[in-house]
């Protein structure tokens, strides 16, 4: 580890420890250290990691939230944690995970890192941001800006992108500083829709400081949004597409009509103009390219949980190892030749033009099936039942709540939604950023649960 690390880490403690909620807006502001690795001894751990424990320890021992649950102040002690039924089997269905993967150190790595952490945060932000939601949605949205800023250099001039095939300009997708495209997306996506909850949160006639409040949201969307499609992420566009739609359905009967016109509308366009109608097909039916290799992914997956693992999964960080029995080592793309299947058995040279290989996957591209695998049965329908009733808690809320707190509510029903609909065809959450943003969503609609419990 080396002495710039050391030096962050030792001021990022004593950050904490004077002002816990600038330690907390750090800490979402910088969600991507999680790519700085290193080692303390034999452990591996990120940047990230140490300042999400250090915030813990440091709130855990200035709040002493063990004193809430002594006999003589039971009375006294707050609203149960919201949705702690769900977390707490959650916890034990990512523990099952673990024992099931042995117990081994890639395993562990993921339930620290991916569960138990994240839950962690979610537990000093239901503590320390009550009535002050927005606080939290602030750093992502700086994050955000600095993610696509990176991503529109690399479009603009090539640089740093470390795959060449990405960096040729006929195809160039930009990764800003992940690994891969598809990251930009999983990570801008959520964001655009927390800054335009909170956009919408402020009044129409305001003041300049809150005008450049809301210029510098409109330009997060609007940079993150000119991110996505540089990184050419197809899934995050129509996850922001559907996502779009649900909470303008949501929001009132002037913006559902606005909806059903579109659609009207789009419905005529695809019917006049029929290559729109048979690209928005394919992509429907999962029938280009990348829509196919997911089919067999999840073919395989299905094929591998069947043979005795329907209950299990395969355990934390095991499932390239139990897919690969099941994995075909790359697929005939099928295309509209009426007589592909003819040309692919009897023509050599027909065969290779369509043959694509297909790597092993660290996860099953789907968020039921990636839960399924890695946490058990149990676990993946214990997430969709904690999305579900986050979804139930959102609509009720918008009844009961003023324009400020609805918008919110409508901005984190929409990140929720562009986790879940690019979770059909991703890996929307394990993740160490998208990990902690999925919690963080799950704990400021918490947050407000609490807050209109109280006043009601």
């Amino acid at each position: 580890m080396s002495i710039l690390i050391i030096i962050a880490l030792i001021l990022f403690l004593f950050i904490a420890i004077l002002r816990l909620d600038w330690a907390l807006f750090i800490l979402l502001a910088t969600l991507p250290t999680y790519l700085i690795r290193f080692s303390l001894g034999p452990i591996p751990t990120t940047f990230l990691e140490l300042t999400l424990l250090i915030t813990f320890v440091v709130w855990f021992f200035k709040d002493k939230p063990w004193q809430k649950y002594q006999r003589k102040n039971w009375k006294n002690t707050k609203q149960p944690y919201p949705y702690s039924l769900e977390i707490t089997g959650i916890l034990i269905a990512a523990w099952a995970g673990l024992a099931i993967a042995g117990f081994d150190n890639g395993a562990l790595g993921i339930f620290k890192a991916y569960f138990l952490e994240p839950i962690m945060l979610f537990l000093v932000i239901i503590n320390h941001g009550q009535g002050s939601e927005k606080k939290f949605i602030w750093p992502l949205a700086i994050s955000a800006i600095t993610i696509s800023l990176v991503a529109i250099f690399q479009q603009i001039t090539g640089l740093f992108i470390f795959n060449d095939f990405w960096a040729l300009i006929s195809q160039r997708r930009v990764t800003s500083v992940f690994a891969y495209p598809n990251a930009v997306g999983l990570y801008l996506a959520p964001i655009i829709f927390l800054s335009f909850g909170l956009l919408s949160s402020y009044a129409r006639k305001t003041k300049l400081l809150t005008a450049l409040k809301k210029l510098f949201l409109i330009l997060v969307i609007a940079l993150a949004l000119t991110a996505i499609v540089f990184a050419r992420s197809e899934g995050a566009l129509i996850a922001v597409l559907g996502s779009s739609f649900i909470i303008a359905i949501l929001a009132n009967k002037h913006s559902r009509r606005i909806v059903l016109g579109l659609i009207i509308i789009a419905i005529i366009g695809t019917i006049l103009y029929s290559p729109a109608g048979k690209y928005l097909e394919k992509k429907a039916t999962l029938m280009d390219l990348s829509g196919q290799i997911r089919r067999q992914q999840w073919t395989e997956t299905m094929d591998m949980l069947s043979q005795g693992k329907i209950l299990s999964g395969a355990g934390l960080n095991k499932y390239q190892t139990a897919i690969f029995p099941y994995h075909q080592e790359g697929i005939f793309v099928k295309n509209d030749d009426p007589e592909f299947q003819r040309h692919v058995v009897w023509n050599a040279e027909y065969r290779a033009s369509v043959w694509q290989p297909v790597e092993i996957y660290l996860y099953p591209h789907n968020i039921f099936l990636n839960f399924w695998t890695e946490i058990t049965l149990l676990g993946a329908l214990l997430f969709m039942w904690l999305i579900g009733r986050y979804y139930y808690d959102a609509i009720v809320l918008l009844k009961s709540l003023g324009r400020e707190k609805r918008n919110l509510v409508l901005g984190l029903i929409g990140a929720m939604s562009a986790i879940f609909i690019h979770g059909l065809v991703d890996v929307p959450y394990f993740k160490n950023d998208l990990a902690i943003i999925f919690w963080l969503i799950i704990a400021l609609l918490g947050l407000i649960k609490i807050k209109n419990k109280k006043t009601v």
